[in-house]
């Protein structure tokens, strides 16, 4: 069988076993075919399925991903083993079962005593944001196995992240509550979340405050800021604000300026600025959850910019797709971006 017609077998068993929990909350059962199966289209599945054989190639012996720069990077490993199960993939399970149980005992290994999830000998931007996928990452990883292993790693990071947010309901690149930025605050609300989901206890105070935190960070033209004291808005922080606040349950009108600006930026196939898959990684799932005709305009768009031949954002030869940070991390974020429209991961649904 064809990892092609695999993955429709997996979507077909999801949707027979969940009726419509899979589906976003605006669909009905006459919109599962248009906008799943026929958004996810041959020329995309194809680009999928090379970007994983791209991954699966690349990731070593003991779970972690490239040979250079981010090698052994924590979110490196965390955002592709999210890729994998994107497609239905679970720890051992599926085609690529065993690479998402390579990942999840990767980030076990790296795992601290006081919860914090890093190798130190990689390189990256900022360590909490290896911790927040790692720990989303393994917040998805333990609610599809409930293995007490995951469960006691995972309970320390969450711990972590909770102990460390800062005065003013956020956190930033080290394992402290001296500072705060919107975009380490979203990673760690999304993580949050995520253990949430899984049965692990957060306080509704850590939310409440993140959410004032991500409010604050809104500027005037619907926008995200980088940090409260001031600044101009971006396309990246600006979808992972509006992220955060759907994932913290929030409904407000800071919501809908905040995808107003969004749609400003619907993706042309041009070459686009800085950190773009991080902010379209964020941008779609803002989309997904918006439903309607903003997400009818924005798949379509974002998955021709990914898939379409001489889009400056093709995939290489080799199936991957290059990013500043590793090719790997690129193609982990473009596998999920494209397979959003199969909604497996819990936290894409809340």
């Amino acid at each position: 069988m064809s990892r092609i017609s695999r993955r429709r077998f997996l979507h077909r068993s999801a949707i027979a076993g969940a009726a419509l929990s899979g589906l976003p909350r605006w669909a009905s059962s006459q919109e599962e075919e248009a906008f799943v199966g026929g958004l996810i289209n041959r020329e995309t599945e194809a680009a999928i399925d090379k970007g994983f054989e791209y991954l699966a190639a690349r990731q070593q012996d003991d779970g972690s991903f490239g040979r250079s720069g981010y090698s052994r990077n924590v979110a490196v490993c965390a955002v592709s083993g999210m890729a994998f199960m994107s497609a239905g993939s679970t720890p051992m399970r599926g085609p690529f079962g065993e690479n998402v149980s390579k990942c999840v005992d990767y980030l076990l290994k790296h795992a601290q005593e006081n919860g914090f999830i890093i190798e130190e000998s990689s390189s990256s931007h900022g360590p909490m944001y290896g911790h927040g996928f790692a720990t989303l990452f393994l917040a998805e990883a333990y609610g599809m196995t409930m293995r007490i292993d995951i469960r006691e790693k995972l309970a320390k990071a969450v711990r972590l992240i909770i102990e460390t947010q800062n005065e003013k309901g956020g956190w930033r690149y080290q394992a402290q509550r001296h500072d705060a930025d919107l975009s380490v605050t979203v990673c760690q609300m999304m993580a949050l979340r995520a253990a949430k989901n899984a049965g692990l206890y957060v306080p509704n105070e850590t939310r409440d405050r993140c959410v004032e935190y991500v409010k604050k960070s809104q500027n005037a033209d619907g926008g995200f800021m980088y940090m409260v004291h001031g600044g101009s808005s971006s396309f990246p922080r600006s979808a992972a604000g509006v992220v955060a606040l759907y994932t913290a349950g929030y409904e407000g009108k800071e919501i809908q300026l905040g995808l107003d600006y969004l749609m400003k930026h619907l993706p042309r196939g041009a070459t686009s600025p800085g950190h773009y898959y991080y902010g379209h990684y964020y941008a779609v799932q803002a989309m997904w959850h918006a439903g309607g005709s903003r997400w009818k305009k924005w798949y379509p768009a974002i998955r021709d910019e990914l898939v379409k031949p001489g889009s400056p954002h093709h995939p290489r030869e080799d199936g991957s797709w290059m990013d500043a940070i590793c090719p790997e991390y690129g193609t982990a974020m473009a596998c999920i971006i494209l397979q959003m429209p199969n909604n497996y991961l819990p936290i894409f649904q809340t």
